[in-house]
């Protein structure tokens, strides 16, 4: 909206221009997001506290999480709204990018939704079933993701990147472009889902992950910066830092309130969509290897998860004391703040490493 208002005021005072500048618009975002959140954050504790959007524990949890149950739920809500509106009053809605991960954060809000509803109204940790999610996860990401190969404007945008290599980028048809789209689509989703187990340790990373694909949403959309690291120029992707401020600022105020002891859980609404945001950036930017560098903490809770049941499958013995990976640390005695705060020490060299691979080619 304000991007639109300020081409239509630089007529009346050339000064209005200012409010065309992606620097500005993505700043001008951030901060409106973090206002949303933190002060409507109260609002939202208690009023899911009076109607009962309180969290179930699962019984075959950590048994020091059992006080947390009767936390208010469904915080992404709260992470969303303020998300969306930030979004619209800042980015520019003439671009398709910024409507693609609108309508990916809205689609996989409702999976998340619909999961914590039935969690609620059933008053147990079991919400959809695994069948279910995944089925709505495989549609909405296959519409998304086809659409993104169908309306492709050149050959960078459904190219494959690969890091450390200058000039490496590999062509792709539809099919291997769209399995590859639908494969970090939904693995990102249930990754910071899975992740989402302690007080803050999903949220900061999806924040700091959010910043480092902001940068490489501006340097891809900026012609100089895209040929100084060898990167193929997509002129629209600039605008997703727009997005990705408002992510932050929502995400910060968040963690305001979700921090250790967690006043409100961002349930599934808020995880699931998360992690799909994420995951759509990563595919659109065409940097899905260095995402996963990024979210290395995502996939390293993923996998503790995939080999605790490989292995007590096939071989009747557990790896972890508990999965995913950082209830195997609660129950060797580590608090739940340095599992928490280590944790976003790892995501931050991830990161850093990530990011350094786009100079290293």
């Amino acid at each position: 909206m304000f991007e639109y208002l300020g081409t239509i005021l630089t007529d009346i005072d050339p000064g209005f221009d200012v409010l065309r500048y992606l620097t500005v618009r993505t700043l001008g975002g951030t901060v409106t997001a973090l206002l949303i959140t933190i002060l409507l954050g109260p609002m939202f504790i208690n009023k899911f506290k009076q109607i009962q959007f309180e969290q179930f524990v699962r019984k075959d949890g950590p048994k020091s999480h059992y006080k947390k149950t009767g936390t208010p739920t469904m915080g992404g809500v709260l992470i969303i709204s303020s998300l969306l509106i930030s979004t619209l009053l800042w980015a520019d809605l003439s671009n398709r990018y910024i409507w693609v991960v609108i309508i990916t954060t809205l689609l996989f809000a409702i999976i998340g939704f619909l999961d914590d509803y039935l969690k609620i109204k059933n008053k147990s940790s079991d919400g959809l079933s695994s069948k279910q999610k995944i089925a709505m996860q495989f549609i909405f990401s296959f519409a998304i993701i086809s659409y993104l190969y169908s309306s492709h404007q050149n050959p960078a945008e459904i190219s494959f990147i690969v890091p450390f290599f200058k000039d490496f980028i590999i062509p792709m048809s539809a099919g291997i472009f769209i399995f590859i789209g639908i494969f970090v689509l939904i693995g990102s989703s249930n990754a910071v889902n899975l992740t989402d187990g302690l007080d803050g340790l999903a949220i900061l990373p999806s924040v700091l992950i959010a910043g480092a694909l902001g940068l490489i949403a501006y340097g891809m959309g900026n012609q100089i910066i895209a040929d100084y690291l060898y990167l193929p120029h997509l002129e629209s992707s600039g605008e997703l830092v727009v997005f990705c401020g408002a992510l932050i600022g929502s995400g910060i105020g968040f963690l305001w309130y979700n921090t250790y002891p967690a006043q409100i859980f961002m349930g599934d609404v808020g995880s699931l969509t998360l992690g799909a945001i994420l995951g759509i950036m990563a595919v659109i930017l065409r940097h899905e290897l260095v995402f996963a560098i990024m979210a290395g903490v995502f996939v390293i809770e993923t996998l503790s998860v995939a080999i605790q049941v490989i292995s007590f499958k096939t071989r009747g013995k557990r790896v972890f004391l508990m999965a995913p990976i950082h209830h195997h640390f609660e129950l060797k005695g580590w608090p739940e703040p340095k599992i928490i705060v280590r944790f976003w020490i790892i995501t931050l060299v991830l990161i850093l490493v990530a990011l350094a691979t786009l100079k290293l080619r």
